[in-house]
C-alpha cells in the first residue's frame, strides 16, 4: 500500500469567503483531473459553497461559545450569571428597602402621687419577622430585631386625668426593618435522589428565610454543599446566656457555629428564578457512611466495600462525596421573601399597619388583648436602598472582585472588612484597626527589652457604638460574637487578640474676622457645623490624624468668613468623656496632630457644645 500524501490544510479560515477559497484551492491542488468546473453555476461550486457554510456557522459558533465561557468576555445574561456563581458571587435579583421604625403601645399607670409609672406588667415582647405596610398594603416590611418594650423604651405621658395624673404611657421602640413580602412554599420529595433541586416561582427572591422539615428538622443555606458547618443566632437572653444576656440590648444575638448535614445551597439561575440544591446523601446511611471514622481509613471494612461513591480524605474527615443529606420521604416548607425595586424606599409616615406579630410574653396572669391592640409603628424617616435586579456588568465586575478575595481574610483590609460585614443582628462594629502583635527579643541579651513581631498574632482595635452613638468600648458580648464571627474567615495560623482602642475626646475653640456685611452669629454657627461635618465619628478613624491646617482652610471658605485668627484644639477627659489623658501639644509636628504609639481615636463627644467659635472686629 502506497504511502498517503500528507496534503497541505489551511486552518487559518475563520468565514465563509475563506472557507470558500480554500475549498477551492485544495480541489486545484489535489484533484486536477477530476474536477475542473469552478463556475459560479456549476454543481461542484454548489457542494463547495454549502460546506462553506456549514464551516462558518460551525467557527461562529466555536468561538461565541469560548468567548461566552470567559467571564471578562461573556455577553449573554444567563452566561455571566452562571460564571458568576463559579466565581462563589451570588447575583442579586433585587435590593431589599431599609428602613428605622418607630414601634409604640400603651401600658397603664401604677402608683399614685410622685409615684405613678408605666405598668410595665403589660410591656409586649414582640420576635423579630413583625410585618408592617403602608395602608394600602403594596409594599411590606419585616423587623430584623425583637422588640422588648421592657428593655429601656421611651417613655412619654399619653394621657392623664382630671387631676393632671397620667393615666397611661407610650412606651416607644425603634428596631430595623426591610422590605419583601413573605411567601411560603411547600414542596413533596419521595425517594432521595442525589443533588434533587426545588426551583422557586418568581424571579425576584430577596431571600429564603428558612426550609422546615414536616419531620421537623431545619435545613440550613450555605454557600456550597462541601461546608459542613453555618453560623447560628441564638436570642441573647438570660435563659440561653445568662452572662452575656446583660447586653442584650446592643447585642439581641448570640453567634455560635453549628454542623449541619441537612444544608443546600441557593443560585439565581439565567431565568432569574432561584433554585434550592441539596446534598448528595441518603438519609437512612449510617452515620459512619456520613461522617467517617478516622480510625477506619485504609480498614477495608464492609461499608467500604460495597459504598462505592465514598470519598475519604485522611486530611479532612468530614469532607464525604454525599455533601450533606438529601430530602427523603418529607415535605420542605420553604419561606422566602420576594421584592425589591425603587418603589420600596417609600416616604416618611407612611408604614403604619401592623401586619402579623408573634408575642413572646408567657405571663398567663396579665390579660394583654387590650394592650396589643394599642401596638402601632410609624417610619419617621424614609425607607433606603431599594432598587431593581442588578445590572449584568455589576454581576461582572462583582464576581470577579468576590473570586479576588477567595472568601477569606489576609490582608489588613480583608479582616478589616469582615469587621463592617458581621451582620447588625450579632452587634455594629462602629470602628476596626489591625495590625501585627509583637514579642520581645528573647534573642537580644545586650537590650531584651526591645520587642519584634510576632508572626502569629493580631491584635485587633475596636469600638462600638452607645445607643446614643457614641464611641465604646465593645462588650463581652459583642467580642464573642467578633472571634466567632471571625474564625471562619481567618487563616489557620492567625490568632486574633480582640483590643479596644483608646477614645481620646477633644474639644475646639475658634477665632474668626468675619466680613462687615454679613451676620456674625449666622457666621459662627456655619463655622461650628463645617467642624461637625468634618470631624463627624463617621470620619474618624483608628490612629488617624488631625490637621490643623485643613480645618483653618475649611473654615475660611465658609461664606462670610474673612479669616481665621485662631484654632485650639484640647483634651476633654473625665466625667461623661473617656478618662484618656493626651497631650495635643506635644503630639502636633507641623500643624498635624499624631496619634499616639497605642491605637486610638480623636472623637468629639458632644460637638453642640465642645465646638466653640467667637468672633473678634477687624
Amino acid at each position: 500500500m502506497a504511502d498517503l500524501i500528507k496534503k497541505d490544510v489551511r486552518y487559518l479560515g475563520k468565514d465563509f469567503s475563506q472557507f470558500r477559497q480554500n475549498l477551492i484551492t485544495f480541489a486545484k491542488q489535489y484533484f486536477p483531473g477530476t474536477y475542473q468546473d469552478f463556475n459560479e453555476s456549476s454543481p461542484g461550486m454548489m457542494f463547495i459553497e454549502m460546506a462553506s457554510y456549514v464551516g462558518d456557522v460551525l467557527s461562529y459558533y466555536s468561538d461565541h461559545n469560548f468567548k461566552e465561557s470567559l467571564l471578562s468576555a461573556a455577553s449573554e445574561d444567563a452566561n455571566i450569571i452562571a460564571l458568576s456563581h463559579l466565581f462563589g458571587y451570588k447575583p442579586k435579583v433585587g435590593t431589599p428597602a431599609q428602613v428605622k421604625l418607630d414601634v409604640f403601645q400603651l401600658v397603664p399607670a401604677i402608683g399614685n402621687g410622685s409615684n405613678i409609672a408605666p405598668d410595665f406588667r403589660y410591656a409586649l415582647s414582640l420576635q423579630s419577622g413583625m410585618t408592617v405596610t403602608d395602608e394600602d398594603g403594596n409594599n411590606t416590611f419585616r423587623t430584623q430585631e425583637n422588640v422588648d418594650f421592657n428593655d429601656n423604651p421611651d417613655i412619654s405621658v399619653y394621657e392623664i386625668n382630671a387631676a393632671g395624673e397620667p393615666t397611661r404611657f407610650t412606651l416607644k421602640k425603634r428596631v430595623s426593618a426591610l422590605s419583601g413580602e413573605v411567601i411560603t412554599n411547600t414542596f413533596d420529595f419521595q425517594d432521595p435522589k442525589q443533588y434533587d433541586k426545588i426551583l422557586l416561582p418568581e424571579t425576584n427572591v430577596l431571600e429564603v428565610l428558612s426550609v422546615v422539615s414536616d419531620t421537623g428538622y431545619s435545613w440550613s443555606q450555605v454557600d456550597y454543599l462541601a461546608q459542613d458547618t453555618v453560623f447560628e443566632d441564638i436570642a441573647n437572653i438570660p435563659f440561653n446566656d445568662p452572662e452575656l444576656s446583660e447586653f442584650r440590648s446592643t447585642v439581641p444575638y448570640i453567634l455560635k457555629l453549628r454542623r449541619t448535614p441537612r444544608r443546600y445551597v441557593a443560585r439565581v439561575r439565567g431565568d432569574l428564578r432561584t433554585e434550592l440544591q441539596f446534598g448528595a446523601g441518603i438519609s437512612s446511611d449510617a452515620d459512619e457512611e456520613i461522617i467517617p471514622n478516622p480510625r477506619n481509613v485504609g480498614a477495608g471494612l464492609e461499608y467500604l466495600r460495597r459504598t462505592t461513591t465514598s470519598a475519604i480524605d485522611p486530611t479532612n474527615f468530614l469532607a464525604t462525596s454525599t455533601y450533606g443529606l438529601a430530602p427523603n420521604n418529607e415535605t420542605l416548607t420553604v419561606t422566602y421573601t420576594v421584592g425589591g425595586d425603587v418603589s420600596e424606599n417609600v416616604p416618611v409616615n407612611t408604614l403604619v399597619t401592623v401586619g402579623e406579630v408573634t408575642y413572646l410574653n408567657d405571663d398567663p396572669t396579665i390579660d394583654l388583648e387590650d394592650t396589643k391592640a394599642t401596638l402601632a409603628v410609624n417610619n419617621s424617616e424614609a425607607a433606603q436602598g431599594g432598587n431593581r435586579r442588578e445590572n449584568i456588568e455589576s454581576i461582572r465586575q462583582n464576581a470577579i472582585s468576590s473570586f479576588a478575595a477567595q472568601n477569606r481574610a489576609i490582608t489588613r483590609e480583608d479582616y478589616i472588612a469582615r469587621c463592617y460585614a458581621m451582620p447588625s443582628r450579632f452587634g455594629t462594629i462602629a470602628k476596626a484597626y489591625i495590625i501585627q502583635d509583637t514579642q520581645q527579643d528573647t534573642m537580644d541579651q545586650l537590650y531584651p527589652q526591645d520587642t519584634i513581631s510576632n508572626p502569629l498574632a493580631l491584635n485587633l482595635y475596636t469600638l462600638g457604638f452607645n445607643g446614643a452613638g457614641k464611641l465604646v468600648e465593645l462588650n463581652q458580648a459583642l467580642k464573642e460574637n467578633l472571634r466567632t464571627y471571625l474564625s471562619n474567615f481567618r487563616m489557620l495560623t492567625d490568632a486574633i487578640n480582640i483590643k479596644a482602642a483608646h477614645i481620646v475626646n477633644i474639644g475646639i475653640n475658634f477665632v474668626i474676622i468675619p466680613k462687615p456685611d454679613h451676620n456674625s452669629n449666622e457666621v459662627v454657627l456655619r463655622c461650628i457645623d463645617r467642624l461637625k461635618t468634618i470631624l463627624h465619628t463617621d470620619r474618624m478613624q483608628i490612629n488617624g490624624s488631625i490637621n490643623r491646617s485643613s480645618l483653618i482652610s475649611e473654615l475660611d471658605n465658609v461664606d462670610g468668613v474673612q479669616s481665621v485668627s485662631d484654632i485650639e484644639l484640647y483634651n476633654k477627659f473625665g466625667g461623661s468623656y473617656s478618662n484618656v489623658v493626651y497631650d495635643l501639644e506635644t503630639a502636633e509636628k507641623n500643624n498635624i496632630i499624631y496619634p499616639s504609639l497605642d491605637p486610638m481615636i480623636f472623637e468629639i463627644k458632644y460637638p453642640d457644645t465642645d465646638i466653640k467659635g467667637r468672633i473678634i472686629k477687624p
